[in-house]
């Protein structure tokens, strides 16, 4: 039996995220520049997307640029920004086949400009699919995330008793969409980079050792597999869960 057979289809986990790791140590072994890693990683990516469409999967997270990448070297910023848009674009026309709307979370308008445009007219174009909704983590933090947060509650000037944790949650740039279920790092590393901190209270972890641009449908299937064989119990006991089930 395949490891997607294996799989049940009513405990799929309704959002997963990925921070897609391993893009440069896999240049490196190809004796490549870094770019080269990023441009492979797409095939990954397509991938991903493809998988979670396959299982009803119904929000998929991409970490794939953070605020912290603005202090890479100036040509591998504008390479990958330049890589990021016409991916998007090129890949427009399967992301309508599958029913995929387009979404971004961060620093939006610190995009430049002409790429900004671009990767906006691509959410134009899939905003009515609802298969699935692919939300690119760009010019994103968490610790940014819940500063700007915070800003906007000082800003309309609440008062310390009318804040609790759904009050903030609203003011965060991920309100429109559930909690992950499932984190995915690959790449080896056991770290969550600052990758929606606040969010992942109870996200399940996994990781791979597979560098980003191998990672394939299988490895998707593999994680979601895992996934199911875990019991959440969101600070409850194990006897308390299994009482509810």
């Amino acid at each position: 039996m395949t490891t997607l057979e294996q799989i049940d289809r009513s405990r799929v986990p309704q959002h997963v995220a990925i921070i897609m790791d391993g893009n440069g140590r896999w240049a490196m072994k190809q004796q490549q520049e870094r770019l080269f890693g990023h441009h492979n990683g797409l095939t990954a990516v397509r991938q991903a997307v493809e998988a979670a469409v396959e299982l009803g999967v119904k929000y998929l997270t991409l970490y794939t640029f953070s605020t912290e990448n603005w202090n890479r070297p100036q040509a591998e910023v504008d390479g990958l920004m330049e890589l990021l848009i016409t991916a998007i674009e090129e890949n427009t026309a399967m992301l309508m086949e599958n029913g995929v709307r387009l979404a971004t979370i961060g620093d939006f308008n610190r995009i430049p400009e002409r790429s900004r445009k671009r990767f906006q007219q691509c959410m134009d174009q899939t905003a009515g699919n609802s298969t699935l909704t692919l939300v690119i983590a760009l010019s994103y933090s968490s610790r940014w995330e819940i500063a700007e947060a915070l800003k906007q509650v000082c800003r309309e000037g609440l008062k310390a008793e009318e804040v609790d944790e759904e009050t903030l949650r609203r003011y965060l740039t991920t309100r429109d969409y559930p909690d992950p279920d499932l984190l995915i790092r690959t790449g080896g590393e056991l770290r969550v980079s600052n990758f929606l901190l606040w969010q992942m209270a109870y996200t399940e972890f996994y990781f791979s050792e597979q560098l980003w641009p191998d990672f394939r449908h299988e490895d998707f299937y593999a994680a979601v597999l895992d996934y199911q064989r875990r019991q959440r119990r969101f600070g409850k006991t194990e006897a308390q869960v299994e009482n509810e089930g």
